[in-house]
Order: C-alpha cells, then sequence, then structure tokens
C-alpha cells in the first residue's frame, strides 16, 4: 500500500480520492445499495471523521472514484476500519467488486498536485 498522500500541514483538511472497480453487471444493484445506505453506516463515517465524502460512477466500465475530506486520514481509516457496522457493510458490497478490487482492503489515496480555490 502507498502511503497515504497529505497537504504540507497535517492540521489543514486534506482532500483525498481513491478508485475502486465494480464489477460491470453488478452497476446497477450497486446503485440500487447505495439509495439506502444504513443510518448506523452514515454515523459511523461521521464520528470516523469523513467529511465532504462523495462516491462518483462511470457506469459503462464500473470505475468508482471516492472523494473525501479530513484533518487526520490515518486516524479516520483506522476509525472506520474498527467498526463492526464497517465490517458488515463491505461484507455486502463485496460481491458488486471485482474480485481484485475487495472493498475491505485499505484504501490507496491518489497523490493530490493541484487544486484551484
Amino acid at each position: 500500500m502507498n502511503p497515504i498522500a497529505t497537504d504540507a500541514s497535517t492540521s489543514k483538511t486534506q482532500r483525498m480520492c481513491f478508485l475502486l472497480a465494480l464489477r460491470p453487471e453488478r452497476v446497477e444493484d450497486y446503485l440500487a445499495a447505495h439509495e439506502h445506505v444504513w443510518p448506523e453506516m452514515l454515523d459511523a463515517l461521521r464520528t470516523a471523521g469523513w467529511r465532504n465524502y462523495s462516491l462518483f460512477l462511470r457506469k459503462e466500465d464500473g470505475l468508482v472514484v471516492g472523494y473525501v475530506e479530513s484533518r487526520d486520514p490515518q486516524a479516520m481509516t483506522a476509525a472506520m476500519s474498527a467498526t463492526d457496522v464497517d465490517a458488515r457493510w463491505q461484507k455486502t458490497m463485496a460481491e458488486y467488486f471485482e474480485p481484485s478490487a475487495r472493498p475491505d482492503a485499505p484504501l490507496e489515496f491518489l497523490t493530490h498536485y493541484f487544486h484551484l480555490p
């Protein structure tokens, strides 16, 4: 796993992006599953420090792009990984992802290299 990219100061909110690969034939099912995300999952994400969290999809090939902001990415991901609800959610989501793209694997954040405020 590559180290998480950070802005110059760890006290600043950091913008992070990651990629996931859905099975193209399961895209519609995956979208349907996200119409009703469990309230306890949403609460856990907020409590763990996930801010401005968004998912984007390229339907034709199942590419998912995730975006999140956090002041402490390591703490954010560790806190979420430690929850029971995350383990249960990831187990239910696993069937939608390509075998090589386990949703419960540690996220590999892309390098943030430009921002136009």
